[in-house]
C-alpha cells in the first residue's frame, strides 16, 4: 500500500509518520514507485501507537521494546528454521 493508503488504515499523521520513519520505527519496502507499506506495518504503527498512548511509553521505551520484539521474532524465524532443517534431515 501506499503512503495515503497506510495513514488511513493506520490513523497516523503525516508528521507523526514521518518521525517514525525517521526514527527507523517503521521501515517500509522502497520500491520503483516509491515506498510501499504492508499490514505488517501497519500493526507496527497500531503497536507503537498503543505503546505510546495507553501504556505510557516514552521514546526511548519505545526504541527499547521495538528492538527486542525484532530480536524474538529473529529468533523464533530461526527455531523454526531449524525445527524444519532437523525434521528433513535423512536418518
Amino acid at each position: 500500500m501506499n503512503k495515503q493508503e497506510f495513514l488511513t488504515y493506520s490513523g497516523l499523521q503525516v508528521q507523526t509518520l514521518d518521525l517514525w520513519l525517521e526514527q527507523r520505527w517503521l521501515i517500509p519496502e522502497e520500491t520503483s514507485v516509491g515506498i510501499q507499506f504492508s499490514d505488517i506495518d501497519v500493526a507496527r504503527a497500531r503497536l507503537i501507537h498503543d505503546l505510546k498512548s495507553d501504556l505510557g511509553a516514552n521514546d526511548e521505551g519505545i526504541d527499547v521494546i521495538l528492538h527486542l520484539m525484532d530480536q524474538l521474532h529473529g529468533l523464533r524465524h530461526a527455531l523454526a528454521q531449524l525445527q524444519k532443517d532437523i525434521q528433513e534431515r535423512p536418518l
